[in-house]
């Protein structure tokens, strides 16, 4: 099969017809059943807590408190900011927080034993509002912090933004919103774990089951090998299941009990108890010369990480670090802050800050190229990173570099749309675009991934990996790889996939990392594996120095006799030996860590790129925004599986209209998706996803990641149809019904 075809995805069969076990499919016959009892208020002091009436509660076997955790009870997924109390040890910091964890024979019973826990709750003064709670005097959502409630700070320094400002032809100033966000994966969180040989094993769903590993390990007060991490099928994650969900209950009540157990949250528990999208608040100010050059970019962000770290500084420093968008900006002042406040915690999805400033850099160029008189589309064009040119933190790009190609192949689709537009009655179209770029992997920080592969005497082939499969493709495209490098087939290659006793650690499956550093660190085992069989031959053939080839399942020998040996001999020949014939690769990207003054640095090796428009038609009776089209171009690199690629497009712009139209999180009204409105079928626009292949030179067959950029682009552009529809700029997200009739009726009202 060649490279860019569209493989059939690993396991997609046993999706559609219903045999695939997920998290909370792993339940058997005889397992207790794990409840949460979650404070009713927060932030408050936990004056006593009577679980006697629960124990007295037929079924009931053991109700745990933070007392019962052998040890740290403090986790988190990034090493300095661990601050996460799985069960609250005399503070509650947030409405929702586990206080204790019921275990009993039935559902029904740990049910009934959570109700009967008695909890008394003092009311402490709290802080919802991150501006407030950077104020002197705020409420500490941690008091044992010498920053207070700062989580964190970055800047990206880049010339003299103040001066280039003070000379530049044209000058918008703006602020921009944009609520938190539920994930609303189809699969609830959910597992199950049991004790065996003085270990702990727990099978759940996962995006990174060896950070999972190291975190349980932490909880129990035991050394990693002591706890195994299996990630259970996953339908779904978006970010939402980086941080460790219900794992560290199973695995506290599997170290206890010594008895199988499982646990799944309710789609109310996922609302009311996992990560939300960051909200930001966003003002810009951007200038540009008389031909529409930029000239600076000065941008004030602030965000609320909630009452726990999570992804808090990894969110705060990519947005600062994205902050001026896919553009050459000469000169730069970005500030970005992340406050810790009571509120429902937020963490990774989809993007990490990247979606949220999306919005405000692109609604700057619309009202630059409103000032200039310009087309929205050339001024993009007129601005786009080209290769050899620097980014905001200073990195000049090489390769790669596909933001221009992907705006020529959306002109004729733009153009068309916008000779086209309708006005008449009650609805009025719009047109607008989104541009975007996105660093993959981790920012200016080592985030290595590893990999094995296998030759078995039998003739089979295995690939080992610890990445995450959540639906993005991972199993497919790394597999798709290893055939490549291998000249075979992928259906010659087997799978073993995140299992900590079987895998090695390839980092989450986050920030669309996995197809760039996990393909590198498998075409490196592959590498390994090719040398090692060539090595082998040598032997068998009692020559050293032969100069051989691997094709497929064969080994040829170049020139000279010209013999060929079947691979199965040579693994024979090892395996006789006793000699495995297995082979590891790594790989990590070159970075640099970013000046902690200025945030100048090479924080990621490779970039996506991407340019969207959209088409929307604005019902002015009654507020309704129907997105009608979407044209996504995409620079991938390399399509490793083009259907696959095709399909995270069109699964992003879904999520992207969600974000811009009707997807916000209001902490104890949105419960549910009955008030969590989220996109359905009958919300769909029409999707043309347009593929460009810009190769990255360090890339895997020049390949990138397109997970995070599919969304990414979407809101902005939806956003600046609206804007265009009515006539001004929609810039506080989500554009639903009481925000579109608003822009209505006040516009109806400034009329003379």
């Amino acid at each position: 099969m060649m490279l860019g075809a569209s493989a059939i995805r690993v396991g997609a069969q046993d999706r559609a017809t219903g045999k695939t076990r997920f998290g909370f499919d792993q339940g058997r016959e005889g397992d207790l059943f794990l409840v949460c009892v979650r404070a009713a208020k927060g932030p408050a002091r936990i004056k006593s807590m009577d679980y006697a009436p629960a124990l007295a509660v037929p079924g009931v076997v053991r109700v745990f408190t933070a007392g019962d955790i052998p040890g740290q009870n403090r986790l988190g997924i990034i090493p300095v900011s661990k601050d996460q109390e799985f069960l609250a040890q005399g503070l509650v910091r947030h409405y929702g927080q586990a206080v204790a964890l019921v275990a009993a024979e039935s559902r029904e019973a740990a049910l009934a034993g959570a109700r009967a826990v008695r909890v008394e709750l003092e009311d402490l003064p709290g802080v919802f509002d991150p501006a407030e709670a950077l104020a002197a005097g705020a409420p500490l959502v941690h008091a044992d912090r010498a920053e207070g409630n700062l989580l964190k700070e970055n800047r990206i320094i880049k010339g003299d933004a103040e001066a280039a400002l003070a000379r530049s032809a044209v000058l918008v100033e703006a602020e921009y919103a944009i609520g938190r966000v539920e994930h609303a994966a189809l699969e609830m969180e959910g597992g199950r774990a049991y004790y065996q040989d003085g270990r702990v094993i727990v099978k759940a769903c996962t995006q990174n089951p060896h950070y999972d590993q190291g975190d349980l390990a932490l909880f129990l007060g035991v050394e990693p090998d002591r706890v195994r991490v299996v990630q259970a099928e996953t339908g779904g994650g978006f970010g939402g299941k980086l941080d460790v969900s219900v794992q560290p209950y199973l695995a506290l009540a599997a170290w206890h009990l010594k008895r199988p157990v499982r646990m799944a949250y309710t789609r109310e528990e996922t609302f009311l108890a996992t990560a939300k999208r960051h909200p930001f608040r966003m003002r810009y100010v951007s200038g540009a010369d008389e031909e529409g050059r930029l000239t600076a970019v000065k941008a004030e962000l602030l965000s609320d990480t909630g009452a726990f770290a999570s992804y808090g500084l990894a969110v705060c420093m990519r947005a600062a670090v994205h902050a001026t968008g896919p553009y050459l900006v000469p000169n730069v002042a970005v500030n970005c802050r992340m406050a810790y406040t009571n509120n429902t915690w937020n963490g990774a999805m989809r993007g990490f800050g990247v979606p949220q400033v999306a919005l405000a850099h692109e609604g700057q160029m619309d009202a630059l190229a409103a000032a200039l008189g310009m087309d929205p589309l050339e001024l993009r064009l007129k601005n786009a990173l080209r290769a050899d040119q620097a980014t905001a933190t200073g990195q000049v790009l090489k390769s790669g570099v596909g933001l221009t190609q992907c705006l020529e192949r959306l002109r004729p689709i733009y153009e068309a749309w916008r000779h086209g537009l309708s006005h008449g009655g009650w609805h009025r179209q719009g047109v607008g675009l989104g541009c975007m770029y996105y660093g993959i992997g981790n920012t200016g920080v080592s985030n290595p991934s590893t990999a094995q592969m296998e030759w078995l005497p039998d003739g089979r082939v295995v690939l080992y990996t610890g990445v995450a499969e959540l639906g993005q493709g991972s199993d497919t495209v790394l597999r798709q790889l290893a055939a490549q490098r291998l000249g075979l087939e992928p259906e010659e290659i087997d799978l073993c996939r995140g299992d900590t006793d079987r895998t090695t650690n390839a980092g989450a499956s986050s920030a669309s990392r996995q197809t760039y550093i996990s393909g590198n660190a498998v075409l490196n085992a592959a590498d390994n594996l090719e040398e090692l069989l060539l090595t082998g031959a040598r032997e068998l053939l009692g020559a050293r120095h032969l100069d051989l080839d691997l094709r497929g399942r064969l080994i040829l020998e170049k020139g000279g006799q010209g013999r060929t040996l079947e691979v199965k001999e040579v693994a024979r020949f090892l395996a006789s030996e006793g000699r495995e014939i297995k082979a590891g690769g790594r790989f990590d990207p070159n970075f640099t860590a970013l000046d902690p003054a200025t945030g100048q640095g090479r924080p990621y090796a490779a970039y996506a790129f991407a340019a969207q428009c959209a088409l929307v038609e604005v019902d002015t009776a009654s507020g309704l925004v129907k997105v009608k089209e979407v044209a996504a171009a995409h620079d991938v690199g390399r399509a490793i599986n083009r259907r696959a690629v095709m399909g995270q497009i069109c699964g992003g712009v879904m999520m992207g209209v969600g974000m811009a139209l009707m997807e916000e999180y209001q902490q104890g009204s949105t419960d549910n998706l009955q008030n969590y409105h989220i996109p359905t079928a009958a919300d769909a626009p029409r999707v043309t996803p347009l593929i460009v292949e810009e190769p990255e030179e360090t890339g895997p067959y020049g390949a990138k990641g397109v997970g995070e950029p599919a969304l990414i682009p979407t809101a902005p552009a939806v956003a600046g149809a609206v804007s265009q529809a009515l006539g001004r700029p929609m810039r506080r997200l989500p554009l639903n019904l009481e925000r579109v009739m608003e822009a209505i009726t006040t516009a109806e009202d400034q009329q003379p």
